[in-house]
């Protein structure tokens, strides 16, 4: 017998079991680990990152663990352009839940060409400047992992624009002043809850 045909005719008995044991209640057998199910185009997988919504300037970025995405762990993020509109950092803000004092953290990375030793600034409108150091680069660019109190987080709530300062390694008399907009964060970091260990 040709092996089409006994190919077909097997799936043709499993269709009409699974059929008859539907209109008898019968229980169904498992699908076989080697069918593919399917997925809905667009749906996040599991361990997969994903913009849960856009407030203002700032994306919360969750990555999917389960079925229920209101138990997805979230951060904040928002890509800083300079003036031409080109990219030239990011910043990763997230909640945490040490008990010690910075309420949340932040991973900022800037390019390459940066002078480390001159550190990142940070500026909330008119208010004085908090100054951090840089922890490595890598091959994306210099990171800056910062720690974030109460009073930093209110002053972003009540803030209308905050600015980085860096300076270029071609240019150590100049200073590179990127934009943070913070319309929408106030509504954006209420909805992200403390990473987990």
């Amino acid at each position: 017998m040709p092996k089409m045909f006994v190919a077909v005719t097997i799936a043709c008995s499993l269709f009409a079991g699974a059929h008859l044991a539907a209109q008898t209640g019968a229980p169904t057998a498992p699908n076989p680990p080697e069918l593919a199910m399917g997925t809905t185009e667009g749906e996040p997988q599991m361990g997969q990152p994903y913009t849960a919504e856009k407030v203002g300037s700032w994306e919360r970025r969750c990555m999917r663990t389960n079925q229920d995405q209101a138990q997805d762990p979230c951060q904040l993020y928002q890509l800083l352009e300079d003036d031409l509109g080109n990219a030239v950092s990011e910043i990763t803000l997230f909640k945490l839940d040490t008990g010690g004092q910075a309420v949340a953290g932040a991973t900022i990375i800037v390019p390459l060409e940066t002078l480390l030793t001159e550190q990142l600034k940070l500026r909330v409108d008119e208010g004085p400047a908090r100054i951090y150091p840089f922890s490595f680069c890598t091959s994306v660019g210099c990171i800056a992992r910062i720690g974030l109190t109460n009073d930093d987080i209110d002053s972003l709530k009540r803030g209308s624009a905050a600015r980085l300062s860096l300076v270029p390694v071609a240019a150590p008399d100049q200073l590179v002043i990127l934009k943070m907009p913070l319309d929408g964060f106030s509504v954006s970091y209420s909805k992200i809850s403390p990473l987990e260990d």
